[in-house]
């Protein structure tokens, strides 16, 4: 209000309540790319190569034996046979009863059972678990992880992802998004997925976390990052791990850190609501954990991780589904991950030597 009672022009209100908004769009016109603009494959592997990196592609997997063989067969022939952009691809299964383990064995891939790796650690259910439990089994200075439930796979969502990490030294952890049509049935619309995206995630992003507001798909499956950001982030074990690496990564190393890729459309398996309840309970869960902290009110102890789900069929009924979302530390500070890190070193110096003596 002025000091006449009168309301301000709305620019002026704006501008006063959103000091991050100018911010955001800057972060949204330098940081957000087409995968279009890197399909220069042999010139990313150039790129690649004079930086003296290697790159993994790990592809968590849950029941997933429809698709699993094809994504590993076109991203393979596509980015490691016809163009040396990856230097491995791995599977990290999370006890699949399907045949997705022997479909990825049978072409080569190695698979991982995600509670065998790092035994000493425990291990827990869900997505985040298998992503942080792949970092050690991983080799790659960048790691590119991808969903393998994607029924139209194009090697554009791997090489849209690495663009921005192999050509903007600013960039250390991208996102991917694309139109995500919604199935149901033999009807399909456009523009119907990503539901717990657009009525859960986004919504408190913009709440809480408002640098954060321009990210357009938060909860995206297909997403990179440099190992030296990665293993610094502590993981979600289960389906909050995506937000939580944003504002974790936001917070520890800056929203110009943080690069978005369109990578076209993702056709997938849609979820049944119930599945999406659950999701959003883990997400809204995350979310104010790491609200509490920054408020200094820590909320964890007090949340309830039950949720009562409603069932009509065949009589009104309440289902109790407990949903716990364990924070993983940095890798970093795991003993047996250092050690390997250091043997890694440890080889690669060596082989440095020997390429000297000989060269």
């Amino acid at each position: 209000m002025t000091v006449d009672g009168a309301p301000r022009p709305p620019s002026q209100d704006r501008g006063a309540a959103c000091p991050w908004r100018s911010a955001v769009d800057a972060w949204f016109a330098r940081n957000t790319f087409h995968a279009h603009a890197f399909s220069d494959l042999a010139h990313l592997a150039a790129v690649k190569r004079r930086q003296g990196l290697t790159i993994s592609l790990g592809l968590p997997a849950l029941n997933e034996e429809p698709t699993i063989g094809e994504e590993i067969a076109v991203l393979r022939r596509a980015l490691m046979e016809h163009v040396p952009l990856l230097d491995e691809i791995a599977v990290i299964d999370s006890g699949s009863s399907d045949r997705t383990v022997a479909v990825a064995r049978g072409l080569g891939v190695p698979a991982y059972q995600h509670a065998e790796i790092l035994p000493e650690t425990g291990t827990f259910d869900g997505k985040g678990e298998a992503l942080w439990k792949s970092l050690h089994v991983l080799h790659g200075d960048l790691v590119v992880w991808l969903d393998t439930d994607i029924r139209n796979i194009h090697p554009q969502f791997v090489y849209g992802l690495l663009g921005p990490l192999l050509t903007d030294p600013r960039i250390g952890y991208v996102k991917g998004y694309y139109h995500r049509p919604l199935s149901e049935g033999a009807s399909r619309s456009a523009t119907g997925g990503g539901r717990v995206t657009e009525l859960t995630a986004r919504p408190l992003l913009n709440l809480f976390f408002p640098e954060l507001s321009g990210v357009i798909q938060p909860l995206a499956g297909e997403y990179a990052g440099r190992r030296e950001i990665l293993e610094q982030l502590p993981f979600f074990t289960g389906y909050g791990v995506e937000i939580g690496h944003l504002i974790d990564v936001l917070g520890r190393f800056g929203l110009d850190c943080i690069g978005q890729v369109d990578l076209g459309t993702r056709v997938h398996r849609n979820r049944e609501l119930e599945s999406l309840s659950l999701m959003a309970f883990a997400i809204v869960q995350v979310v104010m954990v790491r609200v509490g902290e920054r408020a200094g009110h820590p909320l964890r102890d007090q949340m309830n991780t039950a949720m009562k789900l409603v069932r009509t069929v065949p009589s009104p009924a309440l289902d109790v589904r407990e949903v716990r979302e364990h924070e993983r530390p940095p890798i970093v500070t795991v003993p047996a991950y250092r050690a390997r890190d250091a043997g890694a070193r440890s080889a690669a110096a060596g082989a440095g030597r020997t390429a000297a003596r000989t060269g």
